[in-house]
């Protein structure tokens, strides 16, 4: 931004003012807001800065880490009205085969029983990649698999990462550590993000992947932007704009972004939508960025540039998607192992397969619920619970005792969130700015596949990977509630204090809601307080 230049006063007028009238009183200054004065103090001494940088987001961390790893074994269960059920003992199978055995119709109750060895080395059909699986199962891996702390272990701790990704994230978009700490708190405290991350399914190592892969372009735009703007500078011959702009190859981020959508789409192919996206994002960004230095010929030049972008960018993800399968290629009994002429063959034959059998999944379920219903949070999903009568297991209550594990999120950040979205879009028109077009990005590539397929069995718990860019916008919204520097005192004050007081509800109901995330035991009827809407029980 450049500095607008200030209004001259002729000096014999301000002298001859001076001498005819009064000088007017000073008002007193206004008194800054306490943020500002905490702001103030923070800003004069270079050790509070540095220890509010590192201290502000490190207790985020800490309280994400708790709220995730609490008694995270508490639901001694594979949840079997979903896919935890399969993943945890395709993982441990995989472990010990190299890719998913089957098992006997028992299998759940040996795993639980402390016996998990009555796989098969006959190959289950499965239509997910490995990689989420093999992450599951580096958990058990170092705890074993007697508990959930062994297969839930692993997704736990990517959850909490992927907390301090979102943080990483913010501050470079809103280059304010306040802001950034406050978008990790909301994730931190939300309860779709923590009961995603407390049990062991795949969304949450999609969703790290995700968040990493974003982080990543957001580092090769700070880049790559100055490396435009001053490369084409130089080029110009006096007056003339170069007619092309240079082909930026030495772009690792860029490079390690692609390796980051590659685990993604290794853990759910829902990751290739995102990497999809990206890329148009990419190509885009780059053909304006070319346009405003003055490029001549920017489009075709755009083009250029996007070819090496694609090289860049896609191969690595295919190859770091295609080194998710080693267990696979590397022994003989997988699924379709050997349906090909060679192994590419046979995987590629076996991922029709997968194809064939995803785009079915059409069946009726109590929990489904369609992606146009998601931004109103019509059908929560329960995906554990457990009941005791009065008296059984030392339950004390009349109704009995329940221990729950709902993926439901916090309703004020979650509603919030959709507004801030549709807030953001608004934004975008008026001020175009790159932050809000990389947002509403990611918004777009993680929720609206998902309205292309409605006949698609699908639920609620999905759009834990389009919550972290809710949160953002959701941050953005609160940021300018909070209102920008210049503005009045009243207008911050007042601002200031309407952030406060949401953050303040948002934590009373996360300590509400959390009882029926985590499986704590709570009587039926505080269990049953939490039915604000019929289809969230």
């Amino acid at each position: 931004m450049t500095d607008a230049p200030r209004p001259t006063v002729d000096q014999h007028s301000a002298d001859q003012h001076s001498a005819d009238e009064p000088a007017a009183p000073l008002l007193p200054p206004p008194r800054p807001t306490l943020y500002d004065r905490f702001a103030m103090s923070v800003a004069a001494s270079p050790r509070a800065q540095r220890l509010y940088r590192w201290l502000g987001p490190a207790l985020v961390v800490v309280l994400a880490g708790v709220l995730r790893l609490w008694n995270l074994g508490a639901a001694h269960d594979l949840m079997n009205q979903f896919d935890e059920t399969y993943y945890v003992k395709d993982a441990w199978s995989m472990l010990h085969l190299g890719y998913e055995g089957s098992w006997p119709s028992d299998g759940n109750a040996s795993f639980l029983a402390g016996d998990p060895n009555v796989f098969t080395s006959n190959p289950s059909f499965v239509v997910h990649p490995p990689l989420g699986k093999w992450i599951i199962g580096l958990g058990m891996l170092v705890l074993g698999p007697d508990s959930g702390w062994g297969w839930r272990i692993t997704t736990a701790l990517l959850g909490t990462a992927s907390v301090l990704l979102l943080m990483l994230i913010a501050k470079r978009l809103t280059r304010s550590t306040t802001f950034a700490v406050v978008a990790g708190l909301l994730m931190a405290v939300d309860g779709l993000a923590i009961s995603m991350s407390r049990i062991a399914l795949l969304d949450t190592s999609l969703t790290f992947f995700v968040l990493l892969a974003f982080l990543f372009v957001i580092r090769d735009r700070e880049r790559t932007m100055t490396r435009i703007a001053t490369t084409v500078a130089a080029r110009y011959d006096g007056d003339e704009p170069p007619s092309w702009g240079p082909i930026l190859w030495n772009r690792p981020c860029l490079i390690a972004a692609g390796a980051a959508l590659g685990a993604a789409s290794a853990v759910k192919w829902s990751g290739a939508w995102v990497l999809a996206g990206l890329g148009v994002y990419l190509v885009v960004t780059d053909a304006l960025a070319r346009r405003r230095a003055g490029v001549l010929f920017w489009p075709t030049d755009a083009v250029r540039q996007g070819l090496a972008t694609f090289v860049l960018f896609v191969p690595v993800a295919v190859g770091v998607y295609l080194a998710s399968w080693t267990g696979w290629l590397v022994t003989d009994g997988g699924y379709d192992r050997h349906s090909g002429s060679n192994a590419l063959q046979s995987l590629w034959l076996y991922h029709e397969a997968m194809y064939r059998s995803t785009s079915q999944i059409t069946s009726g379920h109590t929990y489904a619920s369609p992606a146009w219903q998601w931004p109103l949070l019509l059908r929560p999903t329960g995906v554990y619970w457990h009941h005791d009568a009065y008296g059984v297991n030392g339950c004390e209550a009349a109704n009995g005792c329940a221990e729950v594990i709902s993926t439901i999120p916090n309703p004020l950040i979650w509603y919030a969130g959709v507004a801030a979205v549709l807030y953001l879009a608004y934004r975008f028109v008026v001020a175009r700015d790159w932050r809000y077009a990389l947002v509403l990005t990611g918004v777009a590539v993680t929720y609206l596949p998902w309205l292309f397929l409605p006949a698609r069995t699908v639920f609620q718990f999905y759009t834990v990977l389009i919550l972290p860019f809710m949160l953002l916008a959701l941050t953005f919204a609160l940021r300018d509630i909070a209102g920008p520097p210049g503005a009045t005192a009243y207008r911050r004050t007042t601002g200031q204090r309407l952030v406060l007081v949401f953050l303040v509800v948002a934590l009373a109901l996360s300590a509400f809601w959390y009882p029926v995330i985590s499986a704590m035991n709570v009587s039926y009827d505080f269990w049953h307080m939490h039915a604000w809407m019929t289809g969230w029980i």
